[in-house]
């Protein structure tokens, strides 16, 4: 038995120490990230208020060339055929495509 007892001491001894290792690491790698973190947020630049996006410019979209004209009338014209588009929206966008 007194051998068993032994091994059982320097097993508990070798958990012991283990145990206390890793906590020990644990620690350390605790503090190396608290250490990091506040290296890192002390030299982010201040935050700046909120402003607007400054606004875009767009150019006007280019005129449609007289062959585009008649292709979309064309197409409104056959969707109106369809029965899709009422008198009154074909009417609308035939206006709007010839500048009326």
């Amino acid at each position: 038995m007194p051998g068993l007892v032994r091994g059982m001491a320097r097993t508990a001894a070798v958990v012991g120490t283990a145990t206390a290792t890793r906590n020990a690491v644990n620690r350390r790698q605790a503090n190396k990230n608290v250490a990091a973190y506040e290296q890192a947020y002390s030299q982010q630049a201040p935050q700046q208020q909120y402003s607007a996006p400054p606004q875009e410019v767009y150019a006007p979209a280019p005129e449609p060339s007289q062959d585009e004209v008649i292709t979309q009338l064309e197409r409104l014209g056959a969707l109106h055929a369809q029965g899709i588009l009422t008198d009154e929206e074909f009417a609308e966008q035939k206006a709007k495509l010839l500048g009326n």
